[in-house]
């Protein structure tokens, strides 16, 4: 049983990983089309419609969809007053406790992320900018995140209860060589 969960653990911690590392790399043309649009505007006096809307948008996609990946790595802000006084066990215990707050989180965000995007999609809603692009296909990317995040959060979950009740620690070691990618 154990063996199957660490299989279904390993599916999202991998999925995660790889999404996490794929929006590393976003930050790449996000700095571009910055440094263009300050290029433009202030050496050429001429900025661009679309610059500013579209790095906007790339942004938005780089900081919703790796939720799980900063999850799965320990990078959310944590208040460890108590927890960092408590052996591993409370700490999991404390975490399996406070998780019921995770997943009211995660589960508002998916849930209205969810009703954003269909709305955005069923309208095929655009900027109404000037340059007036797709914003669809951005605002897919919020319940996408909630989802990752929200599997990466049962992961925890389980992992936290597994180690509570058997000690067992189930964290899947190959997926920390993603780091090295």
């Amino acid at each position: 049983m154990i063996e199957a969960i660490k299989r279904v653990l390993f599916v999202v911690d991998t999925v995660n990983g790889w999404v996490g590392k794929a929006m590393t790399y976003l930050i790449l043309p996000i700095f571009g089309l910055l440094l263009i649009e300050v290029i433009r505007r202030y050496l050429f006096n001429s900025p661009t419609v679309w610059g500013n809307e579209l790095t906007q948008m790339l942004f938005g996609i780089y900081v919703i969809l790796p939720g799980g990946y900063i999850l799965l790595q320990g990078g959310h802000v944590n208040v460890d007053i108590v927890s960092s006084k408590l052996n591993a066990r409370h700490q999991a215990l404390l975490d399996i406790v406070s998780s019921a707050l995770f997943f009211i989180f995660a589960g508002f965000l998916l849930y209205y992320g969810s009703s954003l995007a269909w709305e955005s999609v069923s309208m095929l809603e655009t900027s109404q900018s000037a340059w007036d692009v797709p914003i669809y296909p951005v605002k897919l990317a919020i319940p996408l995140g909630a989802f990752l995040l929200l599997i990466q959060g049962i992961a925890k979950l389980v992992r936290d209860i597994v180690f509570y009740t058997t000690g067992e620690d189930i964290s899947n070691k190959p997926v920390q060589q993603l780091e090295t990618l």
